[in-house]
């Protein structure tokens, strides 16, 4: 028997009329009936299960009947910082770090970038995560935010206790990354950083971190560099 379908709900209430949009890909694509049971998640890391109560036209009515805690949610917190990309790559980099287990992602314009964001793109973005989240089976959706610039993305995540700075340049990593505590990674555009962006982040207590020895590209380098924080962290094993 599959597990029940997942909808994302901003505001959960013990009986309520699913979103226009759920309503629709519960009623026209789901299929879903009256007494099916489903999962409801609000991105703050519970789940409720709830029973359809009702199909009508102006949407499906739930009723709540269970709340607890995900299990899935991992333990680290990662604040990945991305430089804008071209076409839809800032897309997958959101989905994949979304399975990963982010917690927050950051997208900044930098030197070297040549693709641009508006509220628009941001609000897709958000989307992304939301249905990469439901997809994944977490209970929590990263916000993704927007940063005009470079300064202001590293300033955003300069509380947390490991922050790594991807270059390209850089023949080997300056520290290691380690199990526990909060991380933040920033990953360039396709264009990557100039000499002086790296030394405004080592101000900032940024270590500068090495990909290897082959150029990545971008999109790559993020999903990489997540993936194996979250691999030292404990998350993927």
């Amino acid at each position: 028997m599959s597990a029940p379908k997942r909808f994302f709900v901003e505001q959960i209430a013990k009986e309520m009329v699913l979103p226009a949009e759920e309503s629709r890909h519960a009623k026209n694509v789901l299929r879903l009936a009256e007494g099916d049971e489903v999962t409801l998640f609000d991105g703050s890391g519970k789940e409720y299960s709830a029973i359809v109560a009702k199909l009508a036209k102006e949407g499906v009515t739930v009723h709540v009947v269970r709340e607890s805690v995900s299990s899935r949610e991992p333990h680290t917190e990662v604040f990945l910082l991305i430089g804008a990309l071209k076409g839809d790559k800032t897309e997958l980099v959101v989905q994949k770090a979304t399975e990963l287990g982010v917690s927050r992602i950051g997208v900044f314009s930098s030197r070297f970038c040549a693709a641009y964001m508006n509220e628009n793109k941001l609000e897709r973005l958000n989307r992304v995560a939301r249905e990469a989240a439901k997809q994944c089976l977490r209970a929590s959706v990263p916000t993704v935010e927007y940063f005009k610039t470079l300064e202001e993305a590293l300033a955003a995540g300069a509380a947390c206790g490991q922050k790594f700075f991807a270059c390209e340049f850089l023949e080997a990593s300056e520290a290691p990354v380690s199990a526990g505590g909060s991380v933040c990674a920033v990953v360039g555009s396709e264009g990557g950083f100039s000499e002086e962006e790296f030394a405004r982040a080592k101000a900032l207590g940024y270590c500068g971190i090495s990909l290897g020895r082959r150029i990545l590209r971008a999109e790559t380098a993020a999903i990489a560099l997540t993936a194996v924080i979250m691999y030292r962290a404990g998350e993927l094993g």
